[in-house]
């Protein structure tokens, strides 16, 4: 996130990384990524961390409320942490009890990982090329041909803000008090594309249907996106692990490419076909789920902020890819 939290006091985070054994004598916010907060934290040495913390009322993926949500974030970041045997992996590292999240209050989680130097991280929005999708898919491979480690949580195709979508794609919706800058714009798009996006919902629910065979399911990232991406001297390293989960193949693949050609190289390394109709859903499934994120996100007391716009473009980006076809 680009702003800071107002109700998060910086001073209580230096207690919690003493757990790490880190005893930080500057913590900087840094201005990266969306939904997540991150600092650097540097010691007297001038050794650094990357410190994340998460926000659990916010973590749906991992849990309903914030207590399942900790639990949920606690089995990623364990699982990551247990992928020791692949070298593009950035995991968190374990405290000095051998846990990889600590509580920060009751609303968020607290993660630390190793400072990467020398490396490019692209942004979500970075158009790879033929050849550096080549590289991600053999990556991908590599993970989905890795044993899951027990603690891997299941991440079926579900949509974590159903309710939101059935509410606001009813016949007659019932929008939310106005609760800040975008929360009429938010619920007047959406209306305005009503038919077309209950189609891509319904769509959406007819393939997921065909997901839910175990056999098939691997553990993937989720997120294989540029923006999880960092370009290190011996190739990419993938960042953001709390969306790790048991899953069809296809979750992963349908963040690199659509092309069949290029979807071609993954059964030569893993012996798996890869299912075009699931890559479809899974396609139609992110800009779902980001719709209902938004939806949620301004219809909660908000203002006009650089994380605020940007949530706004990503809610129009996404309105738009389904309104076209549910390609892009």
């Amino acid at each position: 996130m680009r702003e800071r939290p107002p109700d998060l006091d910086e001073r209580d985070l230096a207690p919690v990384l003493e757990q790490w054994g880190i005893s930080a004598v500057v913590l900087d916010h840094l201005p990266v990524g969306f939904g997540d907060h991150h600092w650097s934290a540097t010691d007297s040495a001038g050794r650094r961390w990357f410190v994340k913390v998460a926000d659990l009322t916010d973590k749906r993926h991992c849990g309903p409320d914030p207590a399942a949500a900790a639990t949920g974030l606690r089995r990623a970041m364990d699982t990551a942490a247990d992928l020791t045997g692949l070298d593009f992996v950035v995991a968190p590292l374990r405290d000095r009890e051998g846990r990889t999240t600590r509580p920060l209050g009751t609303r968020w989680a607290v993660s630390v990982f190793p400072w990467l130097e020398g490396t490019d991280r692209a942004t979500f929005h970075w158009h790879r090329t033929a050849t550096e999708r080549a590289e991600v898919i053999g990556i991908l491979a590599r993970l989905h041909r890795t044993d899951p480690p027990a603690a891997t949580p299941d991440q079926p195709m579900d949509l974590t803000r159903r309710a939101t979508l059935d509410r606001a794609l009813a016949p007659d919706p019932v929008p939310p008090a106005v609760a800040g800058p975008y929360t009429v714009l938010a619920w007047t798009l959406v209306a305005d594309h009503r038919p077309v996006l209950r189609r891509r919902l319904v769509e959406f629910g007819e393939i997921a249907s065909t997901a839910a065979d175990r056999d098939r399911w691997v553990i993937t990232h989720g997120e294989p996106h540029p923006g999880n991406l960092f370009r290190g001297p011996s190739g990419y390293r993938l960042i953001d692990w709390d969306t790790v989960g048991l899953a069809v193949p296809e979750r992963d693949l349908s963040g690199v490419t659509t092309e069949p050609a290029e979807l071609a190289r993954y059964p030569e390394l893993t012996g798996r076909e890869v299912d075009p109709r699931l890559i479809r859903g899974y396609r139609l499934r992110w800009d779902l789920e980001e719709i209902g994120i938004y939806l949620d996100q301004f219809a909660r007391p908000h203002r006009a902020t650089e994380d605020t716009e940007l949530a706004w473009t990503g809610l129009k980006e996404s309105v738009a890819r389904l309104a076209g076809g549910g390609e892009g």
